[in-house]
């Protein structure tokens, strides 16, 4: 962790700025502590000054009527308030646990990957700095987390202060009469210098406080390292996918075996736990002690003054327990500063990430919604290289296609297959030659507008926990009528016999118990599925068959191929078998289209690339490449 000193003022606007933050994810959380707080403070109070009157008539004239008065008022209250305190601390915890799970899931930085541009999410800059502020939440609830529980500290502390310094207040101002040997007290400089010492006191607290806490923050590095530890070694045995190699290799010792290792960074002989047996342990029991000298010096001067005869046993009562109730205030609002002022430094990672700018223009030309889906896209020497690199994925690249028409991306692997639909799909910006749609530059076009005619299936795409039919809709409304076709298009016919609830099925056992594990070419279809329920004019397969033979390959997308209709298909794929039946096929190689034509021109090309390919794969498809020959 970065041990840069932090400013009060910069401590004091992060926390803000993380409270307006959490106000817009939860705000009955914090009307609902501001009241159980308030009630808190009053509550006692309001005992400690009932009591005092008690008290004082009891040591005075004692009348029955008065005593009666204050009892049943003190009774009274303590039920109302009572009563009030648990309902209002109740509602206070519900809050609580909901603004601290939505904090602890991460739901403002979970917006801002939504809204992010891509090429930034694609960064591993990002992901590194999102790792870091997860485990710093996971190490020691730094970040939202800490956020919340400062907010409920400072508020208790402010309504304790406030509340005491009013039942007290009138402990400096009535006067030891003037013929006492204490008149002393009345001494306005002996009263500055007693509160002066006092507020040193705390805020001496404070600071000690918070170079105790320090002893954590600048352990955040090694702990994010113990957390990323645990979170690795300490569940392999659980987890499904590992279970056979873990057996066939015996690998549970060598797994245990580091997970338990006595050089833990949480462990009895880390440097955390040797720095709280030693001077974090010290520092901070230091700070209570200060912190508890403000109270003993107040004891004294109160038993003093009501010695020496301004007030009597009652307001003793008033004022002590008033003042321990202030000083209790001004510790835990101490405490509060120190947990925000160490807190900051981790709210400067979450806003950093927050903060991060979306620097690809969104466009404003509304995109054609054509009926007859006749949109035709142009790539005009395009050249394109990922960020902190040198080299171009992309490199002049020029091709033109129309809807209708059925493409095949090929080429070995990193020859820029899937950069190219990365930029047709505008997930990037080229950084040389424009793409253009119906001869637009697509940038020109509102960006959330122009990836809506784009149907995508990525060779990595996933399916969700939910229910199969949400799946296919990438919604939880959706036509049931059109999701069965799409399935029934895509291939997935076991749907009665495997799927007892229909579309309501849930996919995988993540969420639901019952929920039906499917197997990979199944998820395959109801992937194809769901590229079907969009209905965009373009539909784009990128390798999600990849690890089926060439063969069960070939066969899906000559299925798939005949329920496109009228949609521009771009298939990509690195096994060229699967793509003999489309119109055209782009020849991939070192980012650049180095051919281009049907599969039958460019297997007459011995000298091409696609032959090249082609020739490296026939053990695959030795019937096929005969006929060709």
């Amino acid at each position: 962790m970065d041990t840069k000193k932090t400013r009060y003022v910069d401590a004091w606007r992060n926390n803000l700025r993380s409270w307006k933050i959490l106000w817009n994810l939860r705000s009955l959380f914090f009307v609902s502590t501001v009241i159980d707080e308030f009630l808190g403070a009053l509550l006692p109070y309001t005992t400690i000054w009932i009591s005092a009157r008690i008290i004082g008539e009891l040591a005075g004239e004692r009348k029955p009527e008065a005593l009666t008065k204050w009892v049943i008022l003190e009774i009274s209250l303590a039920l109302v308030l009572g009563l009030l305190k648990y309902l209002t601390s109740r509602w206070a915890q519900y809050e609580n646990g909901i603004v601290t799970e939505t904090a602890f899931n991460n739901k403002p930085l979970t917006d801002k990957f939504y809204t992010m541009d891509f090429a930034d999410i694609d960064k591993q800059y990002v992901h590194d700095l999102f790792n870091r502020i997860r485990q710093n939440a996971m190490f020691s609830n730094y970040g939202f987390e800490t956020s919340i529980f400062v907010f409920t500290s400072f508020t208790k502390g402010i309504f304790e202060i406030v509340g005491g310094i009013i039942l007290s207040i009138n402990l400096f101002l009535l006067p030891v009469p003037k013929e006492s040997s204490l008149s002393v007290l009345n001494n306005p400089v002996f009263i500055l210098i007693l509160l002066i010492c006092m507020v040193a006191a705390s805020i001496i607290g404070g600071k000690l406080d918070y170079r105790g806490h320090r002893y954590w923050i600048d352990y955040a590095d090694k702990a994010r390292f113990g957390n990323r530890f645990y979170s690795f070694y300490g569940f392999q045995m659980t987890e499904r996918k590992r279970a056979v190699d873990v057996r066939m290799y015996e690998q549970y010792r060598n797994v245990a075996g580091r997970y338990m290792q006595k050089e833990s960074v949480f462990g009895g002989n880390s440097e955390i736990a040797g720095n709280a047996r030693g001077p974090m342990g010290f520092v901070h029991g230091l700070a209570e002690g200060v912190t508890m000298l403000p109270t003993a010096a107040i004891y004294l001067f109160v038993c003093l003054k009501s010695y020496g005869g301004a007030f009597g046993v009652g307001l003793v009562t008033q004022y002590i327990g008033a003042c321990t109730y202030l000083f209790t205030g001004i510790k835990d609002f101490m405490e509060c500063i120190s947990r925000m002022h160490g807190n900051s430094e981790f709210l400067d990672l979450i806003f950093e990430l927050i903060d991060l700018p979306n620097n690809m223009y969104q466009g404003s030309l509304t995109t054609e919604k054509r009926m007859d889906n006749k949109y035709e896209v142009e790539f005009k020497n395009v050249s394109f290289k990922y960020p902190g690199t040198e080299n171009y994925a992309l490199k002049n690249v020029n091709v033109k296609f129309t809807v209708g028409e059925k493409l095949a991306v090929v080429g070995m692997n990193g020859s820029g297959k899937t950069t190219f639909i990365k930029l047709l799909c505008r997930l990037y910006d080229p950084d040389e030659g424009e793409i253009l749609l119906n001869g637009i530059n697509i940038r020109k076009y509102r960006y959330d507008e122009y990836i809506n005619i784009f149907s995508v299936v990525f060779q990595d795409f996933k399916l969700l926990g939910y229910p199969l039919g949400e799946n296919v809709a990438g919604r939880s409304s959706y036509d049931k009528e059109k999701a069965l076709r799409c399935l029934k298009e895509a291939g997935f016919n076991n749907l009665d016999d495997k799927m007892k609830n229909g579309l309501d099925t849930y996919l995988y056992k993540d969420i639901d118990k019952e929920g039906v594990e499917i197997s990979g070419g199944e998820a395959q279809k109801v992937a194809l599925a769901r590229a079907l329920y969009k209905d965009a004019p373009f539909i784009i397969l990128d390798e999600p068959t990849a690890a089926l033979d060439p063969i069960a390959e070939a066969e899906i997308y000559e299925k798939f191929n005949d329920i496109v209709g009228g949609r521009t298909a771009v298939y990509i794929s690195h096994r060229l078998s699967s793509c003999k039946f489309c119109d055209e096929i782009m020849v991939f190689h070192e980012g650049n289209i180095v051919q281009k034509g049907s599969h039958a021109q460019l297997l007459s090309d011995k000298n091409g690339k696609y032959y090249e390919l082609w020739s490296a794969q026939a053990q695959y498809y030795n019937d096929d490449v005969k006929e060709a020959c």
